[in-house]
């Protein structure tokens, strides 16, 4: 099934929701599973929908880079750089041979996986001039954008705010973020979910 025929805005966010019904599977642990068209087999028709969506919302910020962390969040950071017309940066769990010695890194708790890594980025991708979005596929308790944040301020960068695929608003993250001054933008914001159900956050 292609995507090409839905635009933006509301009825883009609509079929969002109705593909994360359709396709999404709830595992135990409060984890939801989108693996067929999100983080392990990728639709690209629609993160590049979902990129427009997010360049709507924050059009005329002169963002000049995107952030995201490895792995799951670099299809749609990708496509938005492409809408945005900016690089897309991703951070690094692992250094590996070829990475410079020169990095910003800081500690990252993954909710799914369950266990502390530090996240890397080379200091020659990020400067005090830039003003970094920040896009990920999932906000739960925050772990991952907060990391982010850490290491834009770093490198002396301007976190000009955050664009999340899906977000758990019965988990603490966005809340937080939100509450400590951060602009944070869901294109889906679950209120609740279960083995027999899935509930949307209704604005």
């Amino acid at each position: 099934m292609r995507y090409a025929a839905y635009r933006l805005g509301d009825k883009a966010m609509k079929i969002l929701e109705e593909r994360i019904l359709r396709d999404g599977v709830v595992k135990p642990g409060g984890i939801l599973k989108v693996d067929s068209f999100l983080n392990h087999q990728i639709d690209p028709q629609l993160c590049y929908e979902m990129a427009q969506e997010i360049h709507r919302l924050f059009e005329g910020e002169r963002i000049t880079k995107i952030l995201t962390i490895e792995a799951s969040g670099i299809s749609v950071a990708v496509m938005t750089g492409l809408v945005f017309g900016v690089p897309a940066v991703f951070a690094k769990k692992a250094a590996g041979r070829n990475t410079s010695s020169e990095v910003y890194s800081s500690p990252v708790y993954s909710y799914t996986k369950q266990v502390t890594k530090d996240v890397i980025v080379a200091k020659e991708y990020l400067s005090a001039g830039d003003r970094v979005l920040i896009v990920d596929d999932f906000l739960a308790m925050g772990s991952a954008l907060e990391g982010l944040c850490d290491i834009v301020a770093q490198a002396g960068a301007e976190a000009v705010g955050a664009a999340v695929v899906i977000e758990k608003a019965f988990q603490p993250g966005g809340d937080r973020l939100r509450a400590g001054g951060l602009r944070v933008e869901a294109l889906a914001r679950v209120r609740s979910m279960s083995d027999e159900s899935l509930e949307f956050v209704k604005e």
